[in-house]
């Protein structure tokens, strides 16, 4: 790995450590240990996401950030760690990733659960106020503020490659989105499809598609939507 650290890999469990026994009980035996192990795993997750984002700071130089007092790289690290957590520690650890989900929302006011498969690379810019759940994700899906993904009647959204919720957007229900699709703010789909290439206004049934190039959204994801479309 070759990311750079803001502090030590045993200054991060420290942290980590301290953090949940400042909001939640003490340790137990074991758990420390757990920690240690799973943020190994968890932190060639968080440099492989790192790399693909434009996003200022993420990447210097060709090479990957992560500073733990930078709130967005911290929630995409914890939500990855209690991930990890959860598909790679002994069934008995399954508290101790319960504690790291509601450390993240408490810390960064995001909803993550660490059941819901976000893929490998997304990203998150201010998102206070989020709640994404479980819906089938592909690569280089992005969220700001306030936006919600979820279910209706226990039917889930299952979300294209390079899908960026704009402030206050809502993907409810069985929705199929295309790929290269942008939510403009407060767009709200609930059981309805988005076509490839398109900017999404309004609220279902009465949605509005604006069609735009696929050279458009590579540019757009490029820049202002935060991940490199072509990255791989």
């Amino acid at each position: 790995m070759k990311m750079n650290l803001e502090i030590s890999e045993s200054d991060l469990l420290l942290l980590v450590c301290r953090q949940l026994e400042s909001l939640f009980l003490s340790l137990k035996v074991g758990e420390k240990e757990c920690l240690e192990a799973m943020i190994r795993q968890t932190l060639p997750r968080c440099e492989h996401c790192f790399l693909h984002t434009r996003v200022k700071r993420y990447v210097i130089d060709g090479v990957a950030q992560f500073n733990p007092y930078h709130s967005g790289k911290y929630a995409v690290f914890l939500y990855f760690l209690s991930n990890t957590l959860f598909n790679q520690a002994a069934p008995e650890m399954r508290s101790l990733a319960d504690r790291l989900y509601f450390l993240n929302k408490a810390l960064n006011g995001v909803e993550l659960y660490y059941e819901v498969a976000l893929p490998s690379i997304f990203m998150l810019d201010h998102p206070v106020g989020s709640v994404i759940g479980r819906a089938e994700f592909q690569d280089y899906f992005s969220f700001s503020q306030n936006c919600t993904v979820g279910n209706n009647w226990d039917c889930y959204p299952r979300i294209g490659r390079r899908v960026a919720m704009l402030s206050g957007s809502k993907i409810i229900g069985d929705c199929q989105l295309g790929n290269n699709v942008i939510l403009a703010a407060n767009a709200c789909v609930i059981d309805s499809n988005v076509p490839d290439c398109s900017i999404v206004f309004g609220s279902s049934p009465n949605l509005t598609f604006k069609h735009r190039s696929e050279a458009f959204f590579e540019s757009y994801f490029e820049t202002a939507g935060g991940v490199k479309p072509n990255c791989d």
